[in-house]
């Protein structure tokens, strides 16, 4: 009995160190003292006590595979020690919130926040002028030119009669007119998104000129590999928001990560905004726009405004290249189409600026989707369309496709 006893208690606290996954090798000396009592006494509590340990060494090695696959350990963008990653991939995908675990990697919110400049992989930078963390200046990029490269990585650009912009306007094959060879091809407008501008619902006030505040003082961290292609500042009745476009050049596809602070005169806090990009594949570009709510400014502007990008492994895959997504002005709106011909639901994100001239004047977030979902259905397409409120004289479309796995 006594062994018994200590075998049902080792078991026990093996299984429970097993969350933390150092609970394998207790676990596998646990199942050697069961098997020693069931040849022993052949009892329920002693069948109970094996089958704790065996989940207790199953436990880890599911953990392993979950983080690593059939691989070996590897270094992962949040450059990690094997078992700090293990535990952080795998209680990030239940929904808990890991990033102590980070400790000042490149991947953090407000606690890197208020470590900036301790972090490792980022580099930072103000007023447009990148540095990386030994101030050596760092290239921010492509400027939003309508170059090839852009045009080819997510970028659309056209004048306010739907014309593209530049020789090498975003153009393919997949991308021409939707026809009705494929099921869903026959699509309506969504007119009542809620994925529409704010100030959308009156006609009132569209040949104004738009604010625009492109001169906002700013800072930021970004990692390395994150290039900064374009970065504005405009306002409306209710909002202020920062727009940055940027570009993953990191070699590989990444969810990215971002808290806009406003601050003011001074340097306290006023507000914050955090944004997510689920999946932006090598080379793409993709947009995050702030939002700070006039009401939790006092009707005042900041003084300036901080970002953070983070980046780390996405958890739906890419799907970029498997769609068809294109823009058109019409008067003073945009029709946003998108072809999904995979065998698989689509979420699709994209942002589209206005321009007067070099200044931005709106900044509309829309989600093209079938009815009842903001997602796509395999061989089919949705359109949506939106109102810009100021006067413009040209767009630029950017979005980001990734697989809709089992949800609305």
């Amino acid at each position: 009995m006594h062994i018994i006893t200590i075998a049902l208690i080792l078991s026990i606290l093996a299984g429970i160190a097993s969350f933390f996954f150092v609970g394998i090798i207790p676990s596998i000396i646990a199942i050697i003292l069961n098997i020693i009592c069931i040849r022993k006494e052949k009892s329920i509590n002693t069948v109970r006590s094996l089958a704790i340990s065996i989940v207790g060494v199953l436990l880890p090695i599911i953990m392993y595979v979950n983080s690593y696959g059939l691989s070996l350990p590897y270094d992962k963008s949040q450059h990690l020690p094997m078992l700090t990653q293990i535990l952080y991939d795998n209680y990030t995908r239940l929904g808990f919130d890991m990033s102590v675990l980070l400790k000042g990697n490149d991947e953090g919110d407000e606690e890197l926040l208020a470590q900036v400049n301790d972090s490792k992989g980022m580099y930072f930078v103000s007023e447009g002028v990148g540095f990386d963390e030994e101030g050596v200046h760092v290239e921010n990029g492509p400027e939003t030119s309508g170059s090839e490269e852009n045009d080819q990585n997510g970028k659309q650009r056209f004048d306010i009669n739907g014309n593209p912009l530049g020789e090498n306007a975003y153009k393919s094959e997949k991308e021409s007119s939707l026809d009705d060879s494929v099921p869903g091809m026959d699509i309506e407008l969504d007119d009542s998104s809620i994925f529409e501008a704010i100030d959308s619902n009156t006609d009132s006030g569209k040949m104004e000129i738009g604010k625009s505040d492109d001169d906002m003082p700013s800072y930021g961290g970004l990692p390395v590999g994150t290039l900064i292609v374009g970065q504005y500042f405009r306002e409306d009745d209710h909002n202020c928001n920062p727009v940055l476009v940027l570009q993953n050049k990191t070699g590989k596809d990444c969810r990215f990560e971002c808290v806009f602070t406003a601050r003011d005169g001074d340097g306290n806090e006023l507000a914050t905004s955090k944004k997510t990009v689920e999946a932006v594949k090598s080379d793409a570009l993709f947009v995050f726009e702030g939002r700070f709510d006039k009401a939790e400014l006092e009707g005042e502007l900041p003084s300036m405004y901080e970002f953070l990008v983070s980046k780390r492994d996405p958890y739906e895959k890419d799907m970029f290249d498997e769609v068809a997504v294109s823009s058109q002005v019409q008067d003073y709106s945009v029709v946003l189409t998108a072809n999904n011909p995979s065998d698989r639901k689509v979420k699709i994100d994209a942002y589209v600026l206005f321009f007067d001239g070099d200044e931005l004047v709106d900044c509309i977030w829309m989600i093209p989707r079938n009815e009842d979902e903001v997602t796509i259905d395999p061989n089919s397409a949705a359109a949506i369309k939106a109102d810009a409120y100021y006067r413009f004289d040209r767009i630029e479309t950017y979005y980001t496709a990734y697989e809709a796995v089992g949800g609305n």
